[in-house]
């Protein structure tokens, strides 16, 4: 693992939404917040992970807003239920920062472009990119998180090249677990 070990109120952590806090659905979208399942012990590693960090943002890619599924009134409802969750686990999501382009769209702000990160950082301005980490669980997000000069941590299994990553997890949990104990040791 290659995270340094002065983590502290001044890093800033963002995380990738589905596969990462909630289950991803196959070929399809959280289009409803009935959609929207959290995965096991996420809510309470965000909880963890927001004593640690000193800003916590979402950052999404949403196409289905672009393919027509659904609105952005529709995905406001599907992160409210995602930030209720975070807060009754005594949890907090500073931001959620989405991109509802289509993947085919010129010059779309979707991740691996760092738009979303410096639209963050734009509301955040105290967000240092050399002191954050994104989570995700794709190589688009850990090559989004490196276009914006962060350190990456993957979650899950999918095969992603090596040189876009600093650390792989099997999940948020472990993830958390791990970012506490190199902040407890140093």
């Amino acid at each position: 693992m290659a995270f340094p070990e002065n983590i502290d109120q001044s890093w800033s952590l963002f995380l990738d939404r589905d596969g990462v806090i909630n289950q991803r659905i196959p070929g399809g979208y959280a289009l409803r917040p009935d959609d929207f399942v959290f995965l096991p012990g996420v809510p309470e590693s965000i909880a963890l992970l927001g004593s640690l960090f000193g800003k916590v943002v979402v950052v999404t890619n949403q196409q289905g807003i672009g393919k027509g599924l659904m609105t952005e009134k529709q995905l406001q409802a599907v992160h409210e239920k995602m930030m209720d969750g975070i807060r009754q686990a005594g949890g907090r999501i500073d931001a959620v920062f989405f991109c509802p382009d289509l993947s085919s769209k010129p010059d779309n702000c979707r991740k691996p472009s760092p738009f979303l990160a410096l639209e963050a950082q734009k509301r955040f301005p105290e967000i240092d990119f050399a002191k954050s980490i994104m989570v995700g669980d794709t190589e688009s997000d850990m090559r989004f998180g490196r276009n914006a000069g962060m350190f990456t941590a993957l979650i899950g299994d999918e095969p992603v090249s090596s040189q876009w990553v600093d650390g792989h997890f099997a999940d948020l949990p472990a993830f958390a677990k791990y970012i506490q104990k190199i902040i407890q040791s140093s």
